[in-house]
């Protein structure tokens, strides 16, 4: 018998608010000391009343609008009880009656085309704590810094059937949300984070099977493993009696490839979900939506057919551009100095993405300035400066964003040459100094030439003009 997988998925996208949700404590606390960034609200005190960050609302109602959502005007907080160590208060602020955004639907397209996936709901919700847990002592720490960090949880509709759509969806809602800059979406660090749903139906039915959550995945190439893995288990149990499959929570086993039970699967029942009465409902007036409205940034399909419209891009370059908002931006201030369009994509594509690399940086960590950028490329393209000290110039400006290109070329000497005097005594040195060379190019060995121009181009610190020097350098050889 044929099976397919029916998948949903629930993704935790922290938001890149400088505070936390109901208070002043800051909201990054990567790397930092374990309870460093809390305070007597975030850590449940009694007698301690929230204060909604009107910024999360923000955040929540553009991501909203980025996944083509319908806002709800009047927005409200609940509460939702369950006891958990990391969870101080015993209690969970969320959204449950009256999310921000509902109705949403992202596209998103795969080896099979182009599919549609619908949103049910994005709500806001405080993240609970970490709880880390030390083998060597047997014991559990638990670290509070996280606690009330901003999330916004995207609820999908069943939509998805395979490892492969799952890891497009997210990287559809990734791209979308940092080109909002509302989140950064790393999942190495933990600020983007999926619960996945999954069930197994004959092919054709429209009766879905029986449903089983799994946690603790923290890649997308983690949750595509563990798809594939609770697929075959799921398919294995209904062929071969092998178990009684039950809604669960599972725990996914990276390392083994392999998922465990964890809990029986709760209900919004357990969870008694009721109006939170210390935080008022957040109504959003006509005002404040069209501000947001206002503010959304252009999608990256339609910023990739103007790049190729009105620059005269490629596809290609257009693409690699629009793979980062951060990466556009600069591209767009650099061009906005250089005034060529070529000359900025192929830079912003190949020199900065080659030095973000070096530096093991995403797109999105890219700080360089973009303008200093095309005044860089015009050193270049003018002859002012050469390529290979443009490189190391441009190598500067990511340890120093305040870097202004022709000081720092000027101050180290990387200014091009037109005295022909100087080359043509440099040339002279660096022949008579390797007889065989001049004579192995005379020989017809054109490498032979090519190391002469090698010596004289580090003698004079890359700072003249190729042509010229190749011009002069020949002459000097023939006439030996």
């Amino acid at each position: 018998m044929q099976y397919e997988t029916v998948i949903g998925l629930e993704v935790h996208v922290e938001l890149a608010t400088n505070s936390k949700i109901f208070c002043s404590c800051s909201a990054h606390s990567f790397g930092a000391e374990p309870n460093a960034h809390v305070c007597p609200a975030c850590c449940g005190m009694p007698g301690m009343l929230p204060v909604v960050n009107k910024r999360v609302v923000d955040y929540g109602m553009k991501a909203g609008l980025m996944l083509n959502c319908d806002i709800n005007r009047v927005t409200t907080f609940d509460k939702k009880s369950y006891y958990y160590p990391d969870l101080p208060a015993a209690y969970q602020t969320t959204q449950w009656f009256a999310p921000v955004a509902v109705n949403g639907l992202v596209e998103i397209e795969t080896s099979k085309g182009k599919k549609q996936v619908r949103i049910k709901q994005i709500h806001m919700e405080e993240d609970a704590g970490k709880l880390v847990h030390d083998i060597r002592e047997d014991t559990t720490h638990v670290d509070y810094n996280r606690t009330s960090v901003p999330l916004i949880e995207i609820v999908s509709q069943p939509d998805l059937s395979s490892a492969e759509e799952v890891e497009a969806y997210l990287e559809r809602l990734k791209t979308l949300l940092r080109y909002a800059k509302v989140a950064e979406c790393e999942m190495a660090h933990g600020t983007m984070r999926c619960d996945v749903n999954l069930s197994v139906r004959p092919a054709g039915s429209d009766v879905l099977g029986v449903r089983t959550e799994m946690k603790n995945m923290n890649s997308v190439e983690a949750i595509k493993r563990a798809i594939e893995y609770e697929t075959a288990r799921h398919i294995d149990a209904i062929e071969n009696h092998t178990e009684v499959l039950v809604q669960e929570t599972r725990r996914w086993d990276d390392i083994k490839g392999k998922s465990y039970a964890m809990r029986t699967k709760e209900t919004a029942g357990d969870y008694r979900y009721f109006p939170d009465p210390n935080v008022m409902p957040v109504v959003i007036d006509d005002e404040w939506f069209d501000r947001i409205k206002a503010s959304l940034p252009e999608f990256p399909e339609v910023k990739r057919a103007r790049y190729m419209d009105e620059y005269g891009l490629t596809a290609y370059d257009a693409e690699q551009l629009t793979k980062s908002i951060a990466l556009c931006e600069c591209f767009e201030a650099a061009y906005s100095v250089c005034k060529n369009a070529k000359d900025a994509a192929n830079w912003s594509i190949s020199e900065v993405m080659s030095i973000l690399n070096v530096r093991k940086m995403t797109y999105d960590q890219l700080n360089i300035n973009g303008h200093a950028l095309g005044e860089l490329i015009l050193l270049v393209s003018e002859g002012k400066v050469g390529r290979a000290n443009g490189k190391k110039i441009l190598a500067a400006m990511f340890e120093d964003t305040a870097l202004q290109p022709l000081s720092f070329a000027e101050a180290n000497h990387m200014i091009m040459s037109n005295d022909t005097g100087l080359i043509e005594s440099v040339a002279k040195a660096v022949v008579e100094a390797d007889p065989k060379a001049v004579s192995d190019y005379k020989s017809g060995k054109e490498k032979a030439l090519m190391a002469l121009f090698g010596k004289c181009m580090k003698e004079l610190k890359g700072n003249c003009d190729p042509q010229t020097l190749r011009e002069i350098l020949v002459n000097i050889v023939n006439a030996q």
